[in-house]
């Protein structure tokens, strides 16, 4: 009797480690679904929403954070699970989704804001009595990310990226991937620009949020009160 409790005992102690190991050195494995859009964009076109669904998984890759998931393995399970209409799991199919793609977590993101504006400097140049004058153009687009996890189907956490470009640079970071498809003609507009602004952000919040986790959430929690107070002042109430 003693003999087995001493056996038992050793097995758990040996599954601790195990599990402190995988806790340590582990990645999160992670699937990019489909990107839908609800802001009306026009460059948003037949195929964009797997595109942008690709480059987030570049950036995500490049990161050695992650180990993530190929499309091939994601799209019919998704499709079956009816989340490239709704952008939802189904009550009780999370464990079905996560044992047939491999994937920890599913990442989901919809474009619900763009807004470009191109204005006059009010430089430019002169040639042979013919002016041209110079514009500057901006760009905001904003994301909703959901990170679900793919056994249970719940969201574990979310939040609203935004990227912005002014004077033609990209405001946060530095972007690893790059353009092909539908969006290859909008590599270097605006919002092109827009776009690799925001999937930095949203890969720079999930390294924090799901693997650093060394208080970097509370800088991505200011940024969130920020935006809310941003946009709670752009409302007339009476």
């Amino acid at each position: 009797m003693k003999k087995f409790v001493v056996m038992a005992t050793l097995a758990l102690a040996g599954m601790g480690f195990v599990d402190a190991a995988l806790a340590q050195g582990g990645k999160p494995s992670v699937g990019v679904a489909e990107f839908k859009n609800e802001s009306g964009a026009g460059w948003w076109r037949g195929g964009v929403g797997w595109e942008l669904s690709g480059m987030l998984s570049n950036e995500l890759s490049s990161t050695g954070s992650f180990r993530v998931v190929e499309r091939a393995k994601l799209e019919s399970v998704l499709e079956e699970q009816n989340l490239a209409a709704s952008g939802r799991v189904r009550s009780g199919t999370g464990a079905s989704i996560g044992k047939l793609t491999g994937a920890d977590y599913l990442v989901m993101g919809t474009v619900t804001s763009y807004e470009e504006n191109t204005a006059s400097t009010g430089g430019g140049i002169s040639f042979k009595g013919i002016s041209l004058g110079g514009k500057k153009s901006e760009a905001y687009i904003a994301v909703d990310v959901r990170v679900v996890n793919a056994t249970t189907g719940e969201v574990d956490f979310s939040r609203t990226v935004e990227g912005r470009t002014s004077g033609g640079g990209v405001s946060v970071g530095v972007f690893r991937g790059g353009f092909g498809g539908s969006l290859a003609n909008e590599k270097n507009t605006p919002a092109g620009k827009a776009i690799r602004a925001v999937l930095v952000e949203v890969t720079d919040y999930l390294s924090c949020v799901m693997v650093e986790k060394n208080g970097c959430e509370a800088d991505y929690a200011a940024k969130e009160h920020k935006r809310r107070e941003s946009n709670k002042k752009g409302l007339k109430l009476d």
